[in-house]
């Protein structure tokens, strides 16, 4: 697939943002989303087929798109990005034109384990890529109320708390998301890119 976005990071290496394939992707999306850690992404317990079919879905979506991030080639992150009007968190606050939703799922360290900076050089190149390469002005995020570390790690990254809201539940033929307890948050691009 072509790449959407690379950045190079001198200390770590090549960020790259793709298209995710949900085929050729499924085994290291249904393995990341099967831990412990990742209970908030809402897919624990889901077979390798389920967790396919859910990205073969999205594919099919003018809105909602996922993407896998690799650094060196390695697969690094799932990063999904959503029209928040076309989403149920445009029940929940004033979305304004070029705000952007995205949600994300960082992959666990590796053998060599823990490298500094990688979470915050990935988060970055997400960033860049959606109010840069994108031309967005504003990034939303909804962690569940409960996921103190992904709260603060964005706000680490200059995302601002807006209001903690109730995310209505989704149950339509193809999609079912149970009610959510999140935390808002806004990243404006003059406050990622200041000056620019």
């Amino acid at each position: 697939m072509t790449d959407l976005f690379a950045q190079h990071v001198d200390t770590l290496g090549t960020i790259r943002i793709r298209p995710l394939d949900p085929v050729s992707d499924a085994d290291v999306i249904h393995a990341w989303v099967s831990e412990e850690r990742a209970a908030f992404w809402g897919m624990t317990g889901l077979t390798r087929d389920q967790v396919a079919g859910i990205y073969a879905h999205m594919a099919g979506l003018d809105t909602h798109h996922a993407h896998l991030v690799t650094l060196d080639g390695t697969p690094a992150g799932l990063f999904q990005t959503y029209e928040p009007a076309a989403d149920r968190v445009g029940e929940c606050y004033d979305v304004l034109p070029g705000d952007l939703g995205v949600h994300v799922l960082l992959a666990p360290a590796g053998p060599a384990g823990p490298r500094p900076g990688r979470s915050s050089a990935l988060l970055a190149a997400m960033t860049t890529y959606v109010l840069g390469t994108l031309g967005r002005r504003r990034i939303v995020v909804d962690p569940d109320v409960r996921n103190t570390r992904a709260i603060a790690r964005f706000e680490r990254e200059g995302f601002v708390r807006g209001p903690a809201v109730v995310l209505p539940e989704v149950d339509l033929p193809d999609v079912y998301l149970p009610q959510k307890h999140a935390q808002l948050a806004f990243l404006d691009r003059s406050v990622a890119f200041p000056g620019d």
